[in-house]
């Protein structure tokens, strides 16, 4: 049976997706718990339409990320944060504070997920932090300096 998955489904497809599946498996179990629904045309026709959207959006997203971590190259980003006199950091700084400091200081959006930390970081000092979504990567700078 031909159906439109309307959620994520491991091992059958993606949200959008027109997939053949086993007429029990369909009408017993995928379609009453609203993971997916008959493929009519018209089904068809809106899955088609949101896949090209999505496609569009990620298009969008991947210039977008391009254009922001070229701005973020340029800028110069500073976090305060307290720490002791060998220039430890009393709390690590991670993802969410690089995330909120872009957007303060450079005015710039960025997706926390897009930050790709190896880890936190626990000390003063410059840091290059890597950047990254789907198939643009980049890195920009940040300082990590103690508060008076």
């Amino acid at each position: 049976m031909k159906i439109v998955l309307t959620k994520d489904v491991k091992g059958i497809g993606s949200e959008h997706d027109t997939v053949d599946v086993a007429d029990g498996h369909a009408l017993n179990y995928l379609i009453p718990r609203g993971f997916a629904k008959a493929a009519t045309p018209q089904a068809r026709k809106e899955a088609e339409l949101r896949l090209k959207q999505r496609a569009d959006r990620v298009a969008l997203d991947a210039s977008l990320l391009a254009q922001n971590i070229a701005s973020l190259a340029e800028s110069r980003i500073v976090i305060r944060a307290k720490a002791n006199e060998k220039g430890h950091l009393y709390d690590a700084i991670e993802e969410g504070e690089i995330v909120q400091a872009a957007k303060e200081q450079a005015h710039i959006d960025i997706s926390e997920n897009s930050i790709k930390l190896e880890k936190p970081i626990k000390a003063l000092g410059t840091f290059d932090i890597p950047i990254a979504t789907a198939d643009t990567f980049g890195k920009f700078s940040i300082t990590i300096e103690a508060e008076a």
